[in-house]
């Protein structure tokens, strides 16, 4: 019978775990400044809603922003991790008939896009 050392097969396993970086705020910074900038703005609505104190807020409550798609509007959905998230990763899938036209499939992508939207506080009025 062979047996294989209980140790190296450990480490073996889980390498690939130690190998998975933390979400890093200033990578989703410049993703998001790569990705995302052509219709959203921290602090300005353009195409799409400002994103100062998107994470937490209910969604289509962006101050002066008026262009939400019905089925956003409907969603009743709440920027929590979770769902920010699936929606980078599927817009559509999430919230069929919505109106975001690009998606992050890279889920380090998207874990740190999120660190980086946690980042913008909401701005004192």
């Amino acid at each position: 019978m062979n047996k294989i050392p209980a140790l190296p097969t450990l480490l073996a396993l889980l390498m690939p775990l130690a190998a998975t970086a933390a979400p890093d705020a200033s990578r989703g910074q410049a993703i998001y400044q790569a990705r995302c900038t052509a219709c959203h703005s921290p602090d300005f609505n353009g195409v799409g809603p400002a994103h100062r104190g998107v994470f937490g807020r209910l969604a289509c409550t962006a101050k002066g922003y008026a262009s939400y798609s019905a089925a956003l509007k409907k969603s009743g959905l709440t920027w929590t991790e979770a769902n920010l998230d699936r929606w980078l990763a599927d817009p559509e899938t999430l919230v069929p008939g919505q109106a975001m036209g690009i998606s992050l499939p890279d889920a380090a992508e998207r874990a740190d896009v999120i660190a980086f939207l946690k980042t913008l506080a909401k701005a004192k009025d």
